[in-house]
């Protein structure tokens, strides 16, 4: 991905633990990467589509002027977040805020914290066999459609399924919908959980009746296997009412572990 270079702005604003920092200020360098693709603007000579980069220092200077944080992690994670939803074409970016006058009380050039953020793009598969089956489905969207760093990007039809596991309860509503995301895969997880809260799921029999289902089944390329939490979805290849909804959509996107797209795993899954 090509990049766009800001080294070394200086800004005065008031940042740090101690209460005198925070009233009387200090100075502070920041420098940033800004992940993005320079193809078209280059071929056309067009700055809308690319980032201004005197914007983004005008940007990030007031945001650090507006804002007080105790801790240089804080500045630069709120302040990554807020450029990468506030700035188009922007995918990822590396920020360094420099700290040259850090109250140590020993000799040193500087201190700083670096940091790389970026959207990611996440699947959720949708599920509901209890009440207005369409409504928690819809519910489920409508909530991570308002949560702060995520955009839904596509949503697939809603199939009538039967049901997996536990066989003796009401047919299935199975979706799916793609995601751009900020957040991580574990904060994505407890932001489903929070939406399912809501729907008033309750988690009483495995694979049982349940007003809201919302599963991550995949996060970029990224393979993850934990107690709580596994990415690739650990069965969605063995289910045709994830898979379904999920190729209308998606139909190319690869299963990063068995290497085969959606289609792919459907079309194998019919065979059997």
């Amino acid at each position: 991905m090509d990049q766009i270079h800001i080294k070394n702005l200086e800004i005065f604003a008031k940042h740090g633990v101690f209460p005198e920092e925070n009233v009387l200020g200090q100075k502070f360098v920041v420098s940033a990467t800004l992940y993005t693709s320079t193809r078209e603007a280059g071929q056309k000579d067009d700055l809308t589509k690319s980032i201004h980069y005197g914007e983004v220092s005008h940007f990030i200077c007031r945001f650090l002027k507006e804002h007080t944080y105790k801790l240089l992690e804080t500045a630069a994670e709120k302040l990554a977040e807020e450029l990468l939803l506030q700035t188009e074409h922007l995918e990822r970016i590396r920020l360094e805020i420099k700290k040259p006058w850090a109250p140590v009380g020993l000799p040193l050039e500087t201190v700083s914290v670096e940091i790389e953020r970026s959207w990611h793009t996440a699947y959720i598969a949708l599920g509901s066999n209890m009440g207005d089956k369409k409504a928690h489905l819809d519910m489920g969207v409508a909530g991570l459609q308002k949560t702060k760093g995520c955009q839904v990007l596509a949503v697939s039809d809603y199939l009538t399924t039967e049901p997996y596991g536990v066989v003796d309860q009401d047919e299935f509503l199975n979706g799916a919908m793609k995601l751009r995301t900020l957040l991580t895969p574990h904060e994505l997880l407890e932001r489903l959980h929070e939406i399912e809260k809501e729907a008033k799921r309750e988690r009483v029999i495995h694979w049982g009746p349940r007003t809201l289902d919302l599963d991550i089944l995949l996060y970029d390329d990224l393979i993850l296997d934990e107690e709580e939490l596994h990415i690739p979805h650990i069965e969605m290849y063995k289910r045709d009412f994830v898979l379904e909804p999920l190729c209308q959509i998606a139909p190319y996107v690869r299963h990063p572990v068995y290497h085969r797209t959606a289609q792919e795993l459907l079309e194998a899954l019919k065979d059997k």
